[in-house]
C-alpha cells in the first residue's frame, strides 16, 4: 500500500559530491534573497523558477566565502534528505524527487549580522508513465504472520530497470537476519530471509520509489511502506506415510493430528513433500477438480469447512468427516490433508499466514514457485534471482 507524504523537511550531515544539472540562483545574481545582502555568495541548483526538473536529478547548494548553517527542502511527496560537504561549504540531496511536484529550497548561511537566507522554488517533470507499488503482502491491519513469511511486492506495471528499483527496497527487522530479493515476474519481487524470521518482532518495509528512473521513460510515482508483525514460531511437521503431523509453537508441542493424505493414484492426487507455507484460509471452500468438467472421469465438486491452503496446486488442510475412519491409517484424499472436524477447526483457528508446514513421505516434491514454497530453494540459489547479483 503506497503512502504519500506531506510537505517535509530534509536536513543533512556527512560529505558528498554532486553534478550540477542547471544554472543556479545566488546572492548577488538570479534567485530569491530572503533577507539582507553580503559579499558572500550562495548558489542553489536548480535555479528559482526552473520547470521540468528530472525527478532523478540532484539539488545542490554551494556557499562561497561563508558556511552553510542550514538547508531545508519543502514539498509534497517524499521527504528529501541531504548531506553537507566538507566545511559546510556545500550541500546536496541524497535521494530522488517526487515527479510533478513543486519544491522550495531554503539555504541559510553566515552568522550573526551577516546571516543570510536564499530560496529557490522549482517544479519537477510530470512523466507520461509512472511506476507504483500495487500491493505488498502481508499488509493486513492487525495481522500476525509466521516465521517463514516472504514479503511479496507487486508493481502496477512491468519494471524495465529492475536493479534501479530493487535498490530502493529496504527491509528492516527488529531482530536482524540476512535476506534477498528475487524477481518472480517483471512486475513482482519477493523478499526471503536466509533463515526464518525470529518470532515476536516487527519488520518494516520501505520503498524509496518516488522519482527513481525505472527505465523506458518511467519514473517512480511515490514512496511506499508497510509494517509486518511476526507472531510465534508455529511449525507443523508431517509424514505422509505415517499419516500424522505434529504442531509446535515456539518449540513446544501443541498437538499431534492424524490425517489422510493424497491416495497417490495419479500425480495430481499425490500430496507434495517439502517445505510449504500456510497461505490463506476459508470456511467454507468449494473444491473442484482442476482441468475437469462435470461428467469427466475423476470430476468432483466438494464443499469443505475450515480449509487452510498450503500450495497453488489445490492442497489444503481441511475438515473431512467422511474420511475420519482412514485418518491416521490410510491415504484416501485427492491430495489434501483430511483431518477431523475438531482438529480442522483447531488448526484453522491458530493458523498464521507464513507458518511452516514440512511434509515428507511422497515422491512428489513441491516446486519452489508452487504457492509460497520458496524455502524449497537454497538461499544461494534464491539470491541469484536478485537484479543486483
Amino acid at each position: 500500500m503506497a503512502i504519500k507524504g506531506r510537505a517535509r523537511l530534509g536536513l543533512a550531515g556527512g560529505a558528498g559530491a554532486v553534478a550540477v544539472l542547471v544554472s543556479g540562483c545566488a546572492i548577488g545574481g538570479e534567485g530569491a534573497l530572503a533577507s539582507g545582502g553580503s559579499d558572500a555568495a550562495v548558489t542553489i541548483t536548480p535555479a528559482n523558477g526552473t520547470a521540468q526538473v528530472k525527478p532523478d536529478g540532484t539539488i545542490e547548494v554551494k556557499a562561497d566565502g561563508t558556511r552553510l548553517s542550514d538547508v531545508t527542502v519543502q514539498g509534497e511527496g517524499a521527504a528529501i534528505t541531504g548531506a553537507f560537504g566538507k566545511g559546510r561549504k556545500t550541500w546536496h540531496s541524497t535521494r530522488t524527487l517526487t515527479p510533478g511536484t513543486s519544491y522550495t529550497v531554503t539555504a541559510k548561511a553566515g552568522e550573526g549580522g551577516k546571516a543570510r537566507t536564499v530560496t529557490s522554488s522549482f517544479t519537477t517533470l510530470k512523466p507520461a508513465k509512472t511506476l507504483s507499488i500495487a500491493d505488498v503482502t502481508p499488509n493486513l491491519k492487525g495481522e500476525k504472520v509466521g516465521v517463514g513469511m516472504p514479503i511479496i511486492v507487486r508493481f502496477d506495471r512491468a519494471v524495465t530497470d529492475k536493479a534501479a528499483v530493487e535498490r530502493t527496497l529496504r527491509v528492516t527487522p527488529e531482530k536482524p537476519v540476512e535476506g534477498a530479493w528475487r524477481w518472480l515476474a517483471p512486475d513482482q519481487a519477493v523478499y526471503r530471509t536466509k533463515t526464518y524470521w525470529q518470532p515476536h518482532q516487527t519488520v518494516r518495509f520501505h520503498a524509496a520509489l518516488a522519482g527513481v528512473n525505472a527505465g523506458g521513460g518511467v519514473y517512480g510515482a511515490e514512496d511506499s511502506q508497510a509494517t509486518i508483525t511476526i507472531g510465534p514460531k508455529q511449525v507443523t511437521t508431517g509424514d505422509i506415510g505415517e499419516h500424522r503431523m505434529t504442531v509446535t509453537r515456539d518449540g513446544e508441542k501443541l498437538r499431534t493430528i492424524p490425517f489422510s493424505a493424497g491416495n497417490g493414484q495419479t500425480r495430481e492426487f499425490t500430496t507434495t513433500s517439502g517445505v510449504h507455507l500456510l497461505m490463506e484460509k476459508g470456511n467454507p471452500v468449494t473444491m473442484i477438480s482442476p482441468g475437469r468438467k462435470e461428467g469427466d472421469p475423476g470430476y468432483y465438486k466438494t464443499v469443505v469447512n475450515y480449509a487452510v491452503r498450503f500450495s497453488n496446486s489445490g492442497e489444503y488442510v481441511h475438515s473431512a468427516p467422511w474420511s475420519v475412519g482412514s485418518q491416521g491409517s490410510a491415504n484416501v484424499s485427492h491430495g489434501c490433508l483430511n483431518v477431523s472436524p475438531a482438529n480442522a477447526k483447531w488448526f484453522y483457528d491458530i493458523m498464521q499466514r507464513g507458518d511452516v508446514i514440512k511434509l515428507t513421505g511422497s515422491d512428489r516434491p513441491v516446486e519452489y514457485d508452487n504457492g509460497w514454497s520458496f524455502w524449497q530453494m537454497s538461499f544461494d540459489e534464491w539470491r541469484e534471482g536478485s537484479a543486483l547479483g
